[in-house]
């Protein structure tokens, strides 16, 4: 039997992990300069932290989760994204007893069960971040501009920000029983899952992807029509703010995101370039998750991208960055009484920062110098007798072939200063 990754999973090789560095360290500098930190929360969770968080009527928690029970028979579930989890955390860990706002940022690995397709794994990645503790737009508008701020860093200068409020739950609720009516009339045309969906959600059915779903719903009511004084001075609050930073946005009132812990702002940045629905990025307010978890009222807001759709962007793009060239030293050393030499310099050019390797396969000199040369090395430096007798080494450049000399007492310090300066 051959060995394979499971389905919708890859493994990500040496040759591609650069651009994955490049857009982490790029994500991680741009939270920093907004003051949020990096949270790190476990792989799975009890399975009611997603079901009471994320919604047990959602697409994610009915097809989508693994769960399985533990040996303590225990229902657990791989996560399926971030907000639900750090939330528990928040909670927990006592972070509403600590200055507001608490703001929070995370590279995980999350995990769905679903259709497999470019861009789209069952095991993915995502970046993301949550702030929790302020209830105005002005928040809103910051966490969006630091996206904005994260794409220009990538180079992605026209990704189309669009906005929607969906209000609150008594928003909702009045919304509710005019879409039930809308639908009542158009029932049989709508998907089996939305059919359920009708008495415990009808919100969700404007979020189906089924393309008869999609025809039914196209005109029906708008939330953006029922949003009560609070809502809509919200929503004008976040149209006020982004302007104030010089954000362009457009206004689209059938965004109402997926999960049902999202409340008021929703929001997505939307690219021609991915898939069919464009969708590089999306978040919103989630004011009633912590209440809802047993933790008192604590507004939230916050958002997730997936990396490996972020990078097919950028690939389409011509944006995405090989690993930055790095000085790599290979030392070649001939006969036996310069191994250990050649091993020591190694060592004392990695405590000062050089990347350096030495033959640890019993190659001969010439398979040595035939490895150095294959494997992407930018210096060779060869060491025999010649040169422990004189003192003196040659290094040369694997790109242009040009030679230098360095007495062997100051080799070390001399590259860390030729090199970084």
């Amino acid at each position: 039997m051959k060995l394979t990754a499971p389905k919708g999973t890859r493994d990500i090789l040496p040759s591609e992990i650069g651009k994955w560095h490049f857009v982490e360290k790029q994500f991680m500098e741009v939270c920093s300069l907004f003051g949020y930190d990096e949270i790190r929360i476990p792989t799975f969770e009890s399975t009611e932290v997603f079901s009471r968080g994320v919604g047990d009527d959602t697409d994610v928690v009915q097809k989508e989760m693994y769960t399985f029970d533990d040996k303590g028979g225990r229902s657990i579930s791989l996560r399926p994204e971030g907000t639900a989890g750090i939330a528990r955390s928040f909670i927990e860990n006592g972070m509403g007893s600590m200055p507001f706002p608490i703001k929070l940022c995370y590279n995980i690995t999350a995990f769905r069960y679903e259709n497999v397709q470019k861009g789209r794994y069952r095991e993915f990645h995502q970046l993301g971040a949550e702030a929790f503790g302020s209830a105005g737009p002005r928040v809103d508008a910051e966490l969006i501009s630091m996206i904005s701020l994260f794409f220009r860093r990538l180079g992605i200068y026209d990704s189309m920000l669009r906005i929607n409020s969906i209000g609150c739950p008594e928003c909702r609720k009045k919304y509710n029983d005019s879409l039930k009516g809308f639908l009542l009339e158009r029932y049989e045309g709508l998907c089996k899952v939305c059919r359920d969906r009708y008495e415990a959600n009808p919100l969700r059915v404007l979020d189906c992807k089924d393309e008869r779903c999609k025809t039914v719903t196209a005109e029906a009511p708008l939330l953006s029509d029922s949003l009560c004084n609070d809502c809509a001075d919200h929503f004008v609050g976040l149209q006020e703010a982004l302007s104030d930073l010089d954000i362009d946005y457009e206004i689209d009132k059938r965004i109402v995101r997926g999960l049902d812990y999202y409340t008021r702002t929703v929001f997505e940045f939307i690219s021609e370039n991915v898939g069919t629905q464009g969708t590089i990025c999306g978040g919103g307010r989630y004011d009633g998750l912590i209440d809802q978890f047993g933790g008192g009222c604590v507004p939230g807001i916050g958002f997730a991208l997936g990396v490996e759709r972020l990078l097919m962007e950028m690939d389409s793009r011509g944006l995405v960055p090989g690993e930055n060239e790095k000085v790599s030293l290979y030392i070649a050393s001939i006969g036996d009484e310069t191994v250990a030499l050649a091993h020591r310099l190694c060592f004392d050019l990695r405590k000062n920062g050089i990347a350096a390797e030495t033959d640890l396969t019993g190659r001969s000199f010439r398979a040595a110098l035939k490895y150095a040369g294959k494997a992407g090395f930018t210096h060779l430096m060869i060491i025999g007798k010649d040169e422990t007798d004189s003192g003196v080494v040659k290094l040369k450049s694997l790109k242009d072939a040009s030679e230098k000399d360095y007495d062997l007492t100051d080799l070390v310090e001399r590259l860390k200063e030729e090199f970084y300066g």
